[in-house]
């Protein structure tokens, strides 16, 4: 409740759930929960216990969706930042598959709404930030937040078929990005691409567990995802078709608001559909 009010007098993005029309099938989908991830969400446990390998069709987006990303490039950073953690953190339970070899389930993914991160104000929460922490004494334990004004937003839906085409999970997802957990970068998708590893992390979680996920993970990441977390090589060769994750070097430009494009591996241009 804390977290809520903070989050809440600091400023939040809304994004709406957006159903897109590419799932199989909503009618299994629950009622929307949650506080500052939305979610609506249907799950078969004992559908998904047997399966054994894992393929990602790579994330699409809907044409109204990709309208809002000028560039190409952009929406592939997004895309290829969703597929990337989906792949990871599969990794830990599933054999994952390249997208053209049969598995037993197959993974969709597609972006639904982007709300574009506001360049300039982002620029500016940068410069206040860091700033800050120049003018403030070491001894001060303050953390400035970003400031609450042009922040992103994303939305997803996704699901999870088995070999006959039967949906065993799916997600409506949206969140957007608040003043206290998301540091602005100068780029129209800096926080979209964030979201989408998040996104990514809520639905492998899905269907690891095969139950909702908690509003918290606490687990200990297992050692795969620690190596490449840190731009190490993946378990399976399949995740490296979306690249290695930027490690140290992302997380230290993202604090001084660089755009994800310096130290993510740039993936071909994605089309909308």
């Amino acid at each position: 409740m804390a977290l809520s009010l903070i989050l809440a007098v600091a400023g939040c993005a809304a994004v709406p759930l957006t159903e897109g029309g590419t799932l199989t099938s909503y009618s299994n989908l629950g009622a929307p929960k949650g506080k500052l991830s939305k979610k609506r969400i249907f799950v078969d446990g004992q559908g998904l216990a047997v399966a054994k390998t894992a393929r990602i069709v790579p994330t699409t987006f809907v044409f109204s969706a990709a309208s809002r990303v000028k560039s190409a490039a952009d929406r592939s950073l997004v895309a290829n930042a969703l597929d990337r953690a989906l792949c990871v953190a599969l990794s830990d339970k599933y054999q994952m598959v390249s997208a053209g070899q049969p598995a037993d389930v197959t993974i969709r993914s597609v972006v639904t709404d982007i709300v574009p991160t506001n360049k300039v104000m982002a620029g500016v929460s940068t410069v206040v930030t860091v700033g800050s922490g120049f003018v403030l004494p070491s001894n001060v334990p303050v953390s400035v937040p970003r400031l609450p004004f042009g922040l992103g937003g994303l939305a997803v839906e996704a699901e999870a078929v088995d070999s006959g085409g039967v949906q065993r999970a799916a997600m409506v997802w949206a969140r957007g990005a608040n003043s206290i957990q998301d540091n602005p970068r100068f780029s129209e998708v800096g926080d979209a691409y964030s979201l989408a590893a998040r996104f990514g992390s809520d639905f492998s979680r899905t269907l690891i567990t095969g139950k909702e996920p908690k509003a918290f993970d606490i687990s200990i990441p297992s050692k795969q995802r620690i190596q490449s977390w840190f731009g190490g090589k993946p378990k399976y060769a399949a995740c490296d078709t979306f690249g290695r994750m930027p490690g140290l070097m992302g997380v230290v430009a993202s604090k001084y608001g660089a755009p994800p494009e310096w130290t993510d591996k740039k993936p071909k241009p994605l089309a909308a559909n």
